[in-house]
């Protein structure tokens, strides 16, 4: 399985509007090859260089079998859409926290896992309680990195200024499983 982000590569900078020096908004991902008896897909992204330890900064779950991708801007909050959930991450708040390291470059790593149920979760889980209910039941991982360090306010409004204009270069529509049409509906 693969996954990969149209807002950047694997093992380069994270644009500044999705961190908390920006906008604070999800990137838009996309993933391929999952097996073909993955009954749902969940996501972690964490910050393996915080200076307390690791630091959750997304979790999300009970994504359908037929999603290929999420949108940029994941709506903050419990559901995103029918069925997918989103837990609860180290800020202490439901959704996506953006990259905000206090020194230095960390390294932002997004992980997707097909799973071959769909969890028996409610929203806001706790990353523990996610990984608890995910033993045993995954079928394939793939993971994305991510950089990102503190910058000087100036620079930031500047990449923001460029990034916005820019918007419209990364894929907004949600992406599903097109091998599957009648399973739209569901999202």
């Amino acid at each position: 399985m693969k996954l990969k982000s149209p807002a950047f590569r694997d093992s380069e900078d994270i644009p500044a509007l999705f961190t908390h020096d920006g906008d604070n908004i999800s990137p838009p991902l996309q993933w391929s090859g999952a097996p073909s008896d993955t009954a749902s897909f969940a996501l972690i992204l964490q910050d393996p260089d915080a200076p307390n330890g690791v630091f959750t900064h997304w979790i999300l779950y009970n994504i359908p079998n037929i999603m290929r991708g999420l949108d940029r801007e994941v709506a903050v909050g419990g559901h995103y859409g029918t069925h997918a959930l989103q837990g609860t991450n180290s800020f202490g708040t439901i959704g996506y926290g953006g990259p905000k390291p206090p020194s230095g470059e960390h390294r932002y790593i997004f992980t997707l896992y097909a799973l071959d149920i769909v969890l028996d979760l409610e929203e806001g889980a706790l990353k523990e309680d996610l990984l608890g209910a995910m033993s045993g039941h995954i079928l394939d991982q793939a993971k994305l990195t991510g950089l990102y360090a503190k910058h000087d306010a100036l620079d930031v409004s500047k990449e923001l200024s460029e990034e916005r204009s820019e918007e419209d270069a990364y894929d907004l529509s949600v992406h599903y499983d097109e091998t599957q049409p009648e399973a739209r509906d569901r999202l």
